[in-house]
């Protein structure tokens, strides 16, 4: 492996625990951490403030081109800001979440991001995590790791995250939102949803957070990425 820091990327389906595992990873390796999920967040709140029909896909991607969106902070408080806003808490409403898994089918939209998610990651020692970043954004990448758990599995845990978060859906709510959810990243024609050849894939439906944790940094060590830079 070259010596410029390493390129690890982090894909799977909603709820299947890639953000967490992704800033403990990039905490423990000292790399930056890139939530792409954030970013499609970010161009979806810009577009429901522009009152923009999402239907007209020409007009969503000029507000993904034109938009300011930029990732600051330690892995473990990833501010998000929106032509100079801090938005970090509002991307997070049920509203943004579900306009984002919609705008993020848009191709133009979609290579709005690679292209800006390529340009954060290019020199190097960074942690990626979303649904297309080891097949599209960086298919060099030095480690991929796809993370995956049952649907129940997954929308228990979105479940428990909105309740703390004071939000008051019905667990049947939630899991209908991943099942759809899946559905749409795994069929559309622009950067699906898939499984990269090279992939490490841990399934975390039985693991604790710890447990998909350690089994990353296993397989770190023994690629040689966790010496110090």
């Amino acid at each position: 492996m070259s010596h410029r820091a390493p390129i690890i990327t982090i894909d799977g389906p909603s709820g299947a625990g890639k953000s967490t595992l992704g800033r403990m990873l990039a905490r423990a390796l000292n790399l930056l951490y890139i939530d792409t999920g954030a970013m499609y967040r970010a161009v979806a709140l810009a577009v429901l403030r522009a009152g923009v029909n999402i239907n007209d896909r020409q007009a969503v991607a000029e507000i993904a081109r034109r938009a300011r969106i930029e990732l600051a902070g330690d892995p473990n408080d990833v501010r998000v800001t929106l032509d100079g806003e801090d938005i970090s808490q509002e991307i997070r409403s049920e509203q943004v979440s579900h306009l984002a898994s919609i705008i993020s089918a848009i191709p133009e939209v979609r290579r709005e991001m690679v292209r800006r998610q390529r340009e954060m990651g290019a020199r190097g020692g960074v942690v990626l995590d979303g649904r297309d970043t080891g097949t599209v954004v960086f298919p060099n990448a030095d480690l991929k790791f796809f993370l995956t758990a049952t649907p129940e599995e997954r929308a228990q845990r979105r479940y428990e995250e909105e309740r703390a978060r004071m939000q008051d859906r019905a667990f049947d709510d939630v899991l209908r939102e991943i099942n759809l959810r899946d559905e749409r990243d795994s069929t559309r024609d622009d950067s699906p949803l898939r499984i990269a050849e090279d992939a490490v894939v841990i399934d975390t439906t039985e693991l604790s957070i710890e447990e998909a944790f350690q089994r990353m940094m296993e397989v770190a060590r023994a690629r040689g990425l966790t010496e110090a830079r």
